[in-house]
């Protein structure tokens, strides 16, 4: 999403915006900047100078306007776009490494030209122009074919945390509307962006769903379909889910100590599955750099996993993963009806700080959106 008006979708570039039915998704990614016209030299736009809290925030109105330097790329009117809470961890430095790694896989750039960076990952809008060799795209284009459904403001709150919880439960978890009938799933952190929608896609997967999160928001889950909700509030959350049967699958979005015990309620040597959303990739990467950082990252992950398969259930960690055959199926569920998107707030472009600090805060009821135009 970056916090810019238009953007430039470009090969090779660090942040991957989701768009809608995109084929380009996978080779494709962008910078963002202003609603001004084709022919304008400069838009507005917020950015960062440096790494840290809220103030780090600047707006300015005198981005360039983005080009297109390669046929392959497109640029975008954005309509809305939304934040995430990766957007204001990176705000703070998190995963820094590797986000210059990926911009500079040799490592020859300074410490600190990424700025001034423009930050964020998800977007709605559309298309103004087309590289030569763009042939699935054309101007006028709501990107990238977005659900006809939606509006653009309820486009931009899904593809990020749709895609994260698609690759948990189908790519990483293995589930699908095929083998997921009866499956007994937990959901812990149900009710922010990643745990709404995962409550949506298992229960038209035909799962029995227990979600966990606090009292306030169970009126919420139970509308997206929830069979059981569990209020971490109200006591010792293990002793509660204990009570109930064994599960199938756990998604983990709170992490922690979470993991600790969480495992303990899948069932045995059945092919239960634990994914955790919460992992140390890019915090070894920060702390470590980025090749003692993968090391680290890789030793734990094999030493957790194998020990939890000893112990007869599969543990996984599960990361975003950009995909338009995804975002196909997912569009196909939200035009049938069996998504909506979950918007708690909106804001307008002149309040990016705000929404900043309204997902820092925590306890998330949904997404929160920027409405760009």
């Amino acid at each position: 999403m970056e916090f810019l008006k238009t953007c430039v979708l470009r090969r090779k570039a660090w942040t991957t915006v989701c768009f809608w039915r995109s084929q380009v998704i996978q080779k494709l990614s962008v910078r963002k900047i202003g609603t001004t016209s084709p022919r304008s030299t400069v838009m507005p736009a917020w950015v960062i100078d440096k790494y840290g809290k809220n103030e780090v925030l600047r707006f300015t109105q005198n981005m360039r306007m983005p080009i297109i330097h390669y046929p392959n790329e497109v640029i975008i009117k954005v309509h809305a776009t939304s934040v995430n809470p990766i957007d204001v961890n990176m705000r703070s430095g998190y995963g820094a490494a590797a986000l210059n790694m990926k911009r500079d896989p040799l490592h020859i750039k300074i410490k600190g030209e990424e700025f001034p960076l423009t930050l964020g990952r998800d977007v709605s809008g559309v298309v103004m122009e087309c590289g030569l060799d763009v042939k699935y795209f054309k101007p006028g284009d709501e990107v990238s074919h977005k659900p006809k459904s939606l509006t653009h403001t309820q486009a931009a709150s899904l593809p990020y945390v749709a895609l994260t919880a698609w690759s948990a439960i189908n790519k990483v978890g293995g589930l699908n509307e095929k083998n997921c009938t009866g499956k007994r799933v937990l959901i812990l952190g149900a009710s922010g962006g990643v745990g709404t929608f995962a409550i949506q896609v298992m229960k038209a997967w035909d799962a029995h769903v227990t979600a966990v999160c606090s009292q306030d928001a169970s009126g919420l889950v139970k509308k997206l379909g929830a069979d059981d909700v569990i209020d971490y509030k109200s006591g010792n959350v293990e002793e509660q889910l204990k009570s109930l049967k064994p599960f199938d699958f756990i998604l983990d979005n709170v992490g922690g100590s979470t993991e600790t015990w969480a495992l303990n309620l899948l069932k045995k040597w059945s092919g239960a599955t634990y994914v955790t959303l919460v992992t140390p990739f890019l915090l070894n990467m920060d702390r470590l750099g980025v090749a003692d950082g993968m090391l680290q990252t890789g030793v734990t992950m094999g030493s957790k996993t194998l020990k939890h398969f000893w112990q007869g259930v599969h543990y996984r960690w599960a990361f975003f993963m950009a995909s338009g055959l995804y975002l196909d199926d997912i569009a196909k569920l939200v035009d049938e009806g069996k998504i909506q998107p979950v918007i708690e707030k909106t804001f307008p472009f002149s309040e990016v700080p705000e929404a900043f600090l309204k997902v820092e805060r925590g306890h998330a009821r949904g997404k929160t959106v920027i409405n760009v135009i």
